[in-house]
């Protein structure tokens, strides 16, 4: 049961290209935007559909990954973790954010054109 704690799975769109960053030591983190979608109908028999986003964290070969073959709009799935940070900017305001640290990364959607 322990490999069902804080596990998340998500199939979705990214919302923008990657964002990568290399640090001195030749490491790689990709930060990425995904957006979920789901749709249901409401009272009045509309059809509504609901996008939620999501912040993930892709480290290592895997920012690699991201890095060369990741554009907005592509379709990914992936495998992780839940993750809270907090930080205080310049003006000394706290700031909160729920990220999912990757652990495994699929393309979808067939080659890109």
């Amino acid at each position: 049961m322990n490999s069902l704690r804080n596990r998340v799975q998500l199939i979705g769109n990214l919302g923008a290209d990657p964002e990568v960053k290399t640090f001195e030591n030749k490491r790689k983190v990709a930060r990425l935007s995904l957006a979920t979608s789901d749709e249901f109908t409401n009272k009045d028999g509309e059809k509504v559909k609901q996008t939620q986003w999501h912040q993930l964290v892709v480290w290592g070969k895997q920012a690699e990954v991201c890095e060369k073959y990741l554009k907005k709009g592509k379709e990914i799935a992936i495998e992780g973790k839940l993750t809270y940070r907090t930080w205080t900017d310049k003006e000394g305001k706290n700031h909160n954010i729920t990220e999912i640290v990757v652990n495994e990364l699929l393309l979808m959607g067939g080659k890109d054109k």
